[in-house]
């Protein structure tokens, strides 16, 4: 219990810390979110009147204490650019799509690399290595936006398996979004899978020579019982704070993908908004990226403590 508190504290102060730097650093770059609004065409009382409707005229102690009790409590204020929506409104219409694809990714992901890590770990230098290792450099060395137009060109314009361009939001139709999201979700995890594959296969080779796996053959054990019983699960545990970086990516949205398959998901909204000077919009999406991020890592400390009881004593 006193492990798992520990991590918790050190995740709240993690958001609160981002929270103020986020906050402050969008408050002091160049530039005026009421002029850009307006245009340069606009009176200085009418830009005067916009800054003090959005509070931009406050000190920024006091306009930060404000956000944080709205933010805590889910409210993250007007945005600049659209007027009649909130914050949380443009985050809720745009965080479902970016979920759904993370997680079909990661579905991908990890039903895919781990045997084919498995599989080149067990026939080390052999010819089934040969092909994984060949096919995972290529699929590395491949740009996320030309994989994504080849994904397009294959599957969408010669095998007429879905339309390029035509995204339905998950709003709208849940299963049609799906359906869209198959093939930019393989496009997202084709680079990671190759990444998590090499990085399983060194991790279980370097463990295939420890004292303790040949221990476990002088009990008697088979080559399946040891892999299974020992090898695996110790090569695991640094492979899992790959994975989570995987994940985290993944959950924080993938812009070029997004782009190249017109989808609206929190990357597409990212990238607006800082061009707009939505700050807002932006400082949520920074909040959001930040907790996918230290929720991701708080809960591979717990599956470390799981993995293996002794990080609870270091």
């Amino acid at each position: 219990m006193r492990y798992f508190l520990k991590k918790l504290s050190s995740l709240i102060i993690t958001l609160l810390v981002i929270s103020l730097l986020s906050f402050a650093a969008f408050s002091v770059i160049p530039g005026d979110a009421a002029l850009a609004k307006l245009g340069t065409d606009a009176t200085p009382e009418a830009v005067e009147q916009l800054r003090e409707k959005y509070g931009l005229d406050k000190p920024l102690p006091e306009r930060y204490l404000k956000w944080l009790a709205g933010a805590v409590q889910g409210d993250f204020g007007a945005s600049y650019r659209y007027s009649t929506k909130t914050v949380s409104e443009l985050i809720a219409s745009r965080l479902p799509v970016t979920v759904i694809m993370a997680v079909m990714s990661f579905i991908i992901i990890i039903g895919v690399s781990i045997p084919l890590g498995i599989i080149a770990a067990k026939y080390s230098h052999k010819p089934p290595d040969t092909v994984i290792n060949v096919g995972s450099q290529v699929t590395m060395a491949i740009p996320s936006f030309f994989l994504g137009i080849i994904i397009t060109y294959i599957f969408g314009i010669i095998l007429n398996l879905f339309k390029a361009g035509d995204y339905i939001s998950p709003q709208k139709d849940f299963w049609a979004c799906v359906r869209y999201l198959i093939f930019p979700s393989i496009a997202v995890a084709l680079p990671k899978i190759a990444m998590v594959v090499k990085y399983l296969r060194n991790s279980l080779l370097a463990e295939v020579n420890k004292d303790y796996v040949r221990t476990a053959y002088s009990k008697g054990n088979t080559k399946d019982q040891v892999f299974k019983k020992h090898i695996f699960r110790n090569a695991l545990i640094p492979v899992i704070t790959f994975v989570a970086m995987v994940a985290a990516e993944i959950l924080a949205g993938s812009l070029v993908i997004e782009q190249v398959f017109g989808i609206k998901g929190m990357g597409n909204l990212l990238v607006t908004s800082i061009s707009s000077r939505d700050y807002p919009v932006v400082q949520a999406a920074v909040i959001y990226i930040t907790s996918v991020v230290v929720i991701i890592n708080f809960a591979v400390d717990i599956l470390y403590q799981l993995a293996d009881p002794r990080v609870r004593y270091s």
